[in-house]
């Protein structure tokens, strides 16, 4: 036992000593410098993590599956950063004494590998989605693609019904495999009538018109060709197919017949083509889908040269139909609907005409001019020539002839000088 003396002497020295309190945060944050580190750190992915989702955003609108994919990642790159810090904050802070570190340790990170669970749960469904709406794709793309196919047989079996083939047979000479073989004089001379019966057909209208409006037909013929002597009255109709036939083929033996190109480079290739693609369509939808076509210009200029004003007015009582083709427009009336399909019929000859190699020539005869068998084919059949006459004269010329390498297809005339048989 200590003597009181002594016992005192330490107490003394004991309260002469200063104790200062610790605070309990300084004691848990000995050094704060990596603490502050990690809020920074902290922060600085939470705003990359925001920047990442903005992306993932954007990429939805428009869709676009590889900045989806491509922000996806970023996202889940920046969420694993986030991990990685918070394991550093509790590798650095374990929790008070109290608490089980394991346990609360052990149901956080089964919490977190629950969230990445989620995430990747979610990342699979829209990849799922993706590979079924490409396979989607892919199964109308073959649909598409056998429809094509189907289309095109059927294209190429028309093709060759026509003589027309796409595909030039091996013994061909053509260098650039587009025509065929049954590019020749027989489809051109096919093509000829058509064009001729379309003038036939248009003039009857045309007439027909003359006569409702009043005119004076005899008159109008020998204004067209004087002094011709017909054989029969009825035969002045061939006046009027002349000179529509003369104006439809005026700028004929012109490559742009008389249609004003700025740098168009065309080719045999670009003739057949235009020839094929209007030959079975009405000549209606074709200005009406292109106004301002080749095609279409042909048609206004042909018609304000065919139809002269005073005609048109006598007509219809007005120029409300000219002022309209003037202006550009393709008007559906029943007289100009009867003049495209001349137009067309005139349109496709000089398109079929420029696709062979060489081109076809065409000529004409002049009034007077002898008849010859050979350059000429009468548009009546039972003239009778008496031996004594001098031989018939062209008094029209109603078609011209076309020259197709070295054949020929002959102009039709209307002859004077001879008498028709009973």
């Amino acid at each position: 036992m200590q003597p009181t003396g002594v016992r005192d002497n330490q107490l003394r020295d004991s309260n002469s000593q200063k104790v200062h309190p610790q605070p309990m945060e300084e004691a848990m944050n000995q050094n704060p410098e990596p603490v502050e580190a990690l809020i920074s750190k902290i922060f600085t992915n939470i705003s990359s993590l925001k920047s990442a989702y903005i992306k993932l955003q954007d990429a939805h609108t428009p869709y676009d599956p590889d900045k989806i994919q491509a922000a996806d990642k970023l996202v889940i790159s920046e969420l694993k950063n986030l991990s990685e810090l918070k394991h550093i904050y509790r590798d650095n802070n374990p929790k008070p004494v109290g608490v089980s570190p394991q346990d609360s340790r052990l149901a956080a990170e089964i919490q977190e590998q629950q969230n990445l669970l989620k995430t990747y749960e979610v990342m699979v469904k829209k990849f799922q989605s993706e590979i079924q709406n490409k396979d989607t794709e892919i199964i109308q793309l073959e649909q598409q693609i056998q429809l094509a196919s189907q289309k095109r047989e059927k294209l190429e079996k028309n093709l060759k019904l026509r003589g027309l083939s796409t595909k030039e047979p091996e013994s061909s000479g053509s260098e650039n495999g587009f025509f065929p073989v049954d590019l020749t004089p027989d489809l051109f001379t096919s093509v000829v009538e058509a064009a001729y019966k379309a003038i036939h057909d248009f003039s009857k209208p045309l007439i027909n018109m003359m006569k409702a409006a009043g005119w004076d037909l005899d008159a109008a013929a020998n204004t067209i060709e004087p002094d011709i002597d017909y054989a029969k009255r009825s035969h002045k109709k061939y006046a009027f197919e002349s000179h529509i036939c003369q104006r439809m083929f005026i700028g004929f033996q012109q490559e742009n017949f008389s249609i004003k190109h700025e740098n168009l480079t065309v080719t045999k290739e670009s003739f057949f083509h235009q020839y094929l693609a209007l030959r079975e369509m009405d000549p209606l939808d074709a200005v009406g889908q292109d106004p301002d076509s080749d095609f279409g210009k042909f048609c206004r200029n042909k018609y304000l040269i065919v139809v002269h004003p005073k005609m048109e007015a006598s007509f219809f009582g007005n120029l409300d139909q000219r002022n309209y083709v003037m202006g550009g427009g393709h008007p559906r009336t029943p007289f100009y609907v009867a003049f495209l399909k001349l137009a067309k019929s005139i349109w496709l000859l000089h398109r079929l005409a420029y696709s062979f190699d060489p081109p076809v020539k065409v000529f004409q005869v002049k009034r007077e001019s002898e008849f010859s068998e050979v350059y000429m084919d009468s548009v009546i059949k039972n003239l009778v020539v008496d031996e004594t006459d001098q031989k018939p004269k062209v008094g029209l010329m109603v078609m011209p002839g076309f020259w197709i390498g070295g054949s020929l297809i002959q102009c039709r005339v209307y002859l004077t000088g001879a008498k028709v048989a009973e």
